[in-house]
C-alpha cells in the first residue's frame, strides 16, 4: 500500500452502512473482547464520526480486521485494535519509519509502518497496547508486529517489534531500517 494521505477521508453514506454493518458482525462474533459493551453506544459514535470510520475502513481494506476492544469512561471513547489473527498483510514489508526507510542504500520498501499509519490516520500499538491483545487471543503467532518505539530507543536507530512463539508475547528490537515479509503494523483508534 502507498501512502495514502491523498485519499480523500470521507465515506459515502452507503460505504459507511458496509463499513458499520462489518463491524457490527465482528463484534458480535467476537464477544470476549469487549465485555459490557454495548453496540448500540458504539454504533452511536461510529455514526457522529465519519472520518474515523474512514479510518476504521483503511484498518479493513488493509487487513486489519478492527474491532472494539476498550472502553474510556472518562472520554466515552471506544478504542479499537486491529485483531486480524496475523498482522495485516497489505501493511507488511515495511520499515519502521521514514528515517528508518531513507537510511536504506538499496532494496527499499515502498512505505513505513508510522507514516502508513498516519496515513490511515491511526496509530501503532504502544508494548502495553500489544500486550493487553494478546490476552484477547492468540496473534501474530506466524508473523510479527511493528510497535510505537520509545524515543530514546528510535534515536540509537533501533525499533520494537512483538510476535507471539511457544506460548509466550515476546517484545524485541530491531534496526528501524529493516524490514521483513512476516513484518507489519497493528494500529489503535479512538473513536
Amino acid at each position: 500500500m502507498k501512502n495514502t494521505k491523498t485519499k480523500k477521508q470521507a465515506l459515502s453514506a452507503a460505504q459507511q452502512a458496509e463499513q458499520i454493518r462489518t463491524l457490527k458482525t465482528r463484534f458480535e462474533k467476537n464477544m470476549g473482547r469487549h465485555q459490557g459493551i454495548n453496540w448500540s453506544a458504539v454504533e452511536k459514535r461510529l455514526e457522529a464520526n465519519g472520518e474515523k470510520l474512514w479510518s476504521l475502513c483503511e484498518m479493513e481494506i488493509t487487513g486489519g480486521e478492527p474491532d472494539v476492544v476498550a472502553h474510556d469512561k472518562k472520554t466515552g471513547e471506544f478504542i479499537f485494535y486491529d485483531c486480524s489473527a496475523e498482522t495485516p498483510k497489505d501493511r507488511r514489508s515495511t520499515c519502521y519509519d521514514k528515517e528508518g526507510l531513507e537510511s536504506r542504500k538499496e532494496h527499499r520498501p515502498d512505505n513505513s509502518a508510522v507514516e502508513m499509519a498516519e496515513a490511515m490516520g491511526i496509530e501503532l500499538l504502544t508494548e502495553e497496547q500489544y500486550r493487553e491483545l494478546q490476552t484477547l487471543g492468540k496473534f501474530d503467532t506466524k508473523t510479527s508486529s511493528w510497535l510505537l518505539t520509545p524515543a530514546s530507543i528510535r534515536k540509537l536507530g533501533g525499533a520494537i517489534f512483538g510476535d507471539r512463539r511457544y506460548e509466550h508475547v515476546f517484545v524485541y528490537h530491531n534496526g528501524a531500517q529493516s524490514y521483513y515479509a512476516v513484518r507489519g503494523f497493528r494500529g489503535s483508534l479512538r473513536v
